[in-house]
């Protein structure tokens, strides 16, 4: 497990579209990329397969004006190819994403998971977060897609 570095733009970019059904454009990919390893905020992971990129999860650390004033985090894009699941590529992300946000010193994780993701819903329950715990809303703005 570690960071996403540029050089891993074609595979990161080949397990993203694998995930949306999107082709990505691989020039503005690399600006937000780039700016993405610069923020502190954002953390980007990969699981190997020797060389090959198995799956990737991004947390976004986010600051928080409630209570004790705790970050909490946002987790987002988690995929593992299909070649690699079920092999403990997605667990491994995931402990990783929360052993990050315990360091930020993070309450909670948010992950919003796509009504039609039934196989992500039940990865999520299973490694601890239950479904009911919160209800999550989406609103894609002009640009956007789903």
């Amino acid at each position: 497990m570690d960071r996403i570095a540029e050089t891993d733009i074609d595979a990161l970019a080949a397990l993203l579209e694998e995930l949306s059904g999107y082709p990505t454009d691989r020039r503005i990919m690399r600006d937000e990329l780039l700016a993405v390893m610069a923020d502190p905020a954002y953390i980007l992971l990969g699981a190997r397969s020797g060389e090959i990129l198995a799956g990737t999860a991004m947390g976004i650390v986010c600051r928080d004006l409630v209570g004790e004033c705790r970050p909490f985090l946002v987790v987002e894009n988690v995929i593992v190819s299909n070649e690699h699941r079920g092999k403990g590529v997605g667990k491994e992300l995931m402990a990783a994403l929360e052993r990050e946000a315990k360091a930020h010193r993070c309450l909670y994780v948010n992950i919003v998971s796509g009504m039609h993701r039934s196989g992500a819903h039940r990865f999520y329950e299973s490694v601890g977060y239950p479904p009911d715990a919160a209800r999550g809303f989406r609103k894609f703005l002009s640009g956007g897609s789903s």
